[in-house]
Parts: structure tokens; C-alpha cells; sequence
């Protein structure tokens, strides 16, 4: 009969020990494979809602960036859709900008569709729109590869090109806005939504020196005349404790908007809807026509208002900004229309 080998005490203690190790390591790599993992998971996964959440491609001179569209759910055969463009802010992507806005259920809602380009952290560390870079023309690039964006969107799905707004938040409001000084034309309305407007700041200091309202605005290239027959109206919403960006920035845009086509402020009206943070709007009109609506968010910090809870730069309790910017936007559709 073979005789047991007996497992001397400290070689035991070995082989317990090394096991033991072993399973640290195990959870220590699922951890961190785990973390490593969830930005990229986050980035691809479906925002919540019913709707089709559509990848895409945009190249041009200044590379190739990604974007995503949402078309809402019951397409009819033949429907033509409005497009709304959305362009997030610094350490935003697709994902977490339609989540903390919560624009696709507006969209489902509504009936239109989303298309959320997103930067490249090749392009800027911190996934910053380049809106600044005027002298090198690397926000110019940039703005046309969103432009190509643009129109892959309406090749691809039933857009209606006749209805195209364009809204951002932070350094995405300032590309909103360049975009659009660029190529008026294309679209019926634009939100800026905590930005800097466009002939603020040329390089990467002189943006710092413009969020925290320490630069003039230029004027925009552009002829009362030619403003008025051509831009898009601009819609502001800017919070009044916004500490990231200066408010400032907010009235300097509105005011060269307004400047441009010859338009003049209106008597501003406190607007409050339940237990939402109060609102101060004021309108500048041209005769009859709105060339600019400021919106001053009372007790709002650098985030999208009325966005979703325990979302990065998104405050619950101040007034629905997807809300607002469909708003206007649909109502410049309807006059662009008539």
C-alpha cells in the first residue's frame, strides 16, 4: 500500500498563500479591466428610450470624426424630418450629452432627428470643440467636417433641409455659433447654450482670457442687410452663476447678433415654471422679426438646464433648455416656411 505524502506545514503555507495572491490579482485585473472598459461601454451603449441610436463617419481636411444619429421610432414612408444638431461640451461625448439632455425623448415626441457629432481626443485632450483655433483655421476644419456631418445625415436619412437648427453647450455652443457664421444659410435657428461667441478669441490662452469675459467680441461678417435676409435667429441661455464661463459672454453674443441686423432690445420678462429656477428673457427684434432672445437661468451654474439628475455639467432644477431649444427652433421652421 502506498504510503501518503505528507505536506510539510511551511509548503503548505506557500501554496495558500500564492492561491490567495492569485485571487487578489484575478479581482485586481477584472477591477481594473472593468474601468478601463466602462468609458468605451458607456460611449456605445443606446441611450434610453425607444428610437434607432445610428453610428457614422465624417472625413475631411482636419481628419475623421464620429458621430451618432437618433431617428425616432414609427418612421412613415415618406416623412421628412426636421434635423436638430447637437454639440457637446468639453469631456462630453454622443452618449452623455443626449443623456444628459435628454433630447431624444423631445425628439421621439416631436418628431425629428438628432445628430450628435463628437470630437476626437486626438484633437483635444479634453474633447474641447476647437472653436477658438481661428489662426491656424483648425476650428474652421472642424467646422466642416461637422458640416459633413451634416450632410451624410441628410444623404442617409429623410431629412428635411429646409428645417435645420443647431445647438450646443459650453465650447459646442461656440462651434454652433461659428458654424453658422460660416454658413448661414443652412440652417433656420441657433442656441448657444454657456458659450463664447465667435471673434472672441483666436488661440488656446485668448479662450481662457474670453470664458471669463476679459475679451472684446469683433463684429460679425456681415451687412445689416445681408443679416437680416440670411442669419438664423440665436437664442442664449446662459445661467447667472455660471463660474466657467462669464454670463457676460452670453449678452456679448446676443448683442452682435442683434448689433449686425439693426435690432433692438425689448422690455425683458421674468418667466418661472413651477420650482424651476426663474428665467429673464429679453428679445431683440428687427420691426416685427426676432434676430436674438437672451435667457438668463437665475442660480444656474456651468450646466444644461433642466437636464438629467446626477448627469455631469446637468442641473434638474432650472427650466427645460431641450425644451426651449425645439421651441424655438420649430417656431423659426414655421415662419421660415410661411
Amino acid at each position: 500500500m502506498a504510503r501518503r505524502k505528507r505536506t510539510s506545514p511551511l509548503a503548505k503555507a506557500f501554496s495558500q498563500g500564492l492561491a490567495a495572491v492569485t485571487r487578489s490579482t484575478l479581482r485586481v485585473g477584472r477591477s481594473v479591466a472593468q474601468k478601463a472598459l466602462k468609458p468605451t461601454v458607456a460611449r456605445i451603449t443606446k441611450p434610453s428610450g425607444a428610437g434607432d441610436w445610428l453610428p457614422g463617419m465624417a472625413a475631411g481636411p482636419a481628419g475623421v470624426r464620429s458621430f451618432r444619429v437618433y431617428r425616432p421610432p414609427a418612421m412613415v414612408a415618406g416623412e421628412r424630418l426636421p434635423l436638430l444638431v447637437m454639440l457637446h461640451g468639453c469631456g462630453q461625448n454622443a452618449n452623455s450629452f443626449a443623456t444628459s439632455t435628454r433630447m431624444n425623448a423631445v425628439a421621439a415626441r416631436e418628431r425629428f432627428i438628432v445628430l450628435y457629432p463628437e470630437q476626437d481626443r486626438i484633437a483635444n485632450v479634453q474633447g474641447c470643440w476647437n472653436w477658438f483655433d481661428t489662426r491656424s483655421g483648425r476650428a474652421y476644419g472642424e467646422a466642416e467636417l461637422i458640416m459633413n456631418a451634416i450632410d451624410q445625415t441628410c444623404l442617409l436619412y429623410p431629412v428635411d433641409r429646409g428645417r435645420i437648427a443647431v445647438a450646443g453647450l459650453s465650447a459646442g455652443a461656440s462651434m454652433a455659433a461659428l458654424l453658422v457664421s460660416r454658413h448661414p444659410e443652412r440652417f433656420k435657428a441657433v442656441v448657444m447654450h454657456s458659450g463664447v461667441p465667435p471673434g472672441t478669441a483666436h488661440t488656446g490662452i485668448g479662450a481662457l482670457g474670453a470664458m471669463h469675459g476679459r475679451r472684446a467680441t469683433a463684429a460679425l461678417p456681415a451687412g445689416p442687410a445681408s443679416m437680416a435676409a440670411s442669419w438664423p435667429p440665436l437664442m442664449v441661455i446662459h445661467g447667472t452663476l455660471d463660474h466657467v464661463v462669464a454670463p457676460s459672454n452670453g449678452w456679448a453674443a446676443v448683442e452682435t447678433w442683434a448689433s449686425a441686423a439693426g435690432a433692438r432690445a425689448g422690455t425683458p420678462r421674468e418667466v418661472q415654471r413651477g420650482k424651476r429656477y426663474p428665467t429673464m428673457v429679453t428679445d431683440f427684434k428687427c420691426g416685427r422679426r426676432v434676430v436674438a432672445t437672451h435667457v438668463a437661468v437665475r442660480q444656474l451654474g456651468h450646466a444644461w438646464s433642466g437636464g438629467a439628475a446626477k448627469q455631469q455639467f446637468s442641473d434638474e432644477k432650472g427650466p427645460d433648455a431641450s425644451r426651449m431649444v425645439w421651441a424655438f427652433s420649430n417656431r423659426h421652421f414655421r415662419k421660415a416656411a410661411a
